[in-house]
């Protein structure tokens, strides 16, 4: 029987390859797309707030985030305040390619989805929250 862990991890693996190939013809990878989405959600939104959002670490978001700038989907400012924080605002370029980026996730979302009735995709998110919180706890307490 397989563990819930090594569920997760291949569902995972799945949708980053789907999203890979999806967002290829916008010259983005998987990564790029969930970057220009949260940073489009949120114009302003700081390098440390966006590393909280999408959990990953701070020298793979600022390398990230540089790439994005250098190939013009981004742009990162000083904050006025505290000229340490960088803030990050979407350019036109991502904001064209953000339906698409959309798109893509909706899709991804649709089809692990199939199949199960509205009830059973509320169990499902409810059981899976309950999940990520106990492993939010389990890696902050350990």
């Amino acid at each position: 029987m397989e563990t819930v862990s090594g569920l997760l991890k291949e569902i995972s693996r799945f949708g980053r390859a789907y999203r890979d190939k999806a967002l290829a013809p916008l010259g983005l990878c998987s990564r790029q797309g969930m970057y220009i989405r949260e940073i489009c959600a949120a114009p302003g939104i700081s390098q440390e707030q966006l590393t909280r959002i999408i959990r990953i670490n701070k020298s793979n978001v600022a390398r990230q985030v540089a790439a994005m700038e250098e190939e013009g989907y981004i742009e990162r400012r000083c904050c006025g305040k505290d000229k340490r924080v960088m803030r990050l605002y979407p350019t036109q370029k991502a904001l064209e390619i953000l339906p698409g980026i959309m798109e893509v996730m909706g899709q991804w979302e649709a089809s692990l989805l199939d199949g199960l009735d509205s009830r059973e995709q509320e169990i499902l998110r409810e059981t899976l929250s309950r999940v990520l919180e106990n492993a939010r706890r389990f890696t902050e307490e350990g």
